[in-house]
């Protein structure tokens, strides 16, 4: 099986404009993630897929690979479909890896390949068990809910009545995609859950696709504004 890491990466952020190239102890955010990545050795190249010309040229800049996509995608799905499609090699799988995680555990990424042993698998994703229950009812971190094999019946932002000493799992936005899924699902239309919760893996539950969800124990350290560099600088210290 041939796969490629993805890392869709755009300049404009609401919250933080030029996140990927926000200065962490000396590199960038999206140098960090890259290096990251090609430690996964399960892993035959990886890619930054971005619309941006100054983050083009940061990558070639540091040695890394990258192609330039549209402007016009809605998600890091769609950007990743892109660049896909226009590559020479045909790859098995694609890993949409989040280009905010500057310090991405590589054995997260080998979870998400795993997932693909089972030949039925076409989606896979990553979940984490929640330990402090103000994050159940925290809409900034979607949850997934799924099945005695590990098959996602739904993601939501919000359980408003979460049961004590029951299990919540933390969604953890990382996916594994069969190239041939990853193309199909970037010709659908939004879905009526989708657009309720702003999850667009719900619109693939939506339309009969099967989400695999491997349990990791990696915390995940995600970046949405400059507030969080400071704290992800002081941890690393």
């Amino acid at each position: 099986m041939k796969i490629v890491g993805i890392i869709p990466s755009r300049y404009k952020s609401s919250r933080f404009p030029g996140k990927p190239l926000a200065n962490i102890l000396g590199q960038s955010m999206i140098q960090r993630v890259y290096e990251q990545c090609k430690k996964c050795i399960l892993l035959d190249d990886v890619i930054v897929a971005t619309d941006d010309k100054r983050i083009y040229k940061h990558v070639i800049g540091f040695g890394g690979k990258t192609m330039m996509t549209s402007e016009t995608h809605e998600s890091g799905t769609d950007r990743c479909n892109e660049v896909a499609q226009k590559l020479y090699v045909n790859y098995d799988l694609i890993v949409n890896i989040q280009g905010d995680e500057p310090f991405i555990n590589p054995k997260q990424i080998e979870q998400i390949i795993s997932l693909f042993d089972n030949d039925t698998t076409q989606i896979g994703t990553l979940a984490k068990k929640i330990k402090d229950i103000k994050i159940v009812t925290d809409k900034n971190n979607p949850k997934a809910i799924f099945d005695s094999n590990n098959n996602a019946l739904n993601f939501c932002r919000i359980i408003s009545s979460p049961v004590e000493k029951k299990a919540y799992f933390k969604h953890i936005g990382i996916y594994g995609y069969l190239t041939k899924t990853l193309a199909e699902i970037c010709e659908l239309p939004p879905s009526e859950n989708e657009i309720k919760e702003c999850l667009e893996q719900l619109r693939w539950l939506d339309n009969g696709y099967k989400i695999k969800v491997g349990i990791t124990t990696f915390e995940s350290l995600s970046v949405d504004t400059p507030e969080d560099i400071i704290k992800i600088e002081a941890q690393i210290r």
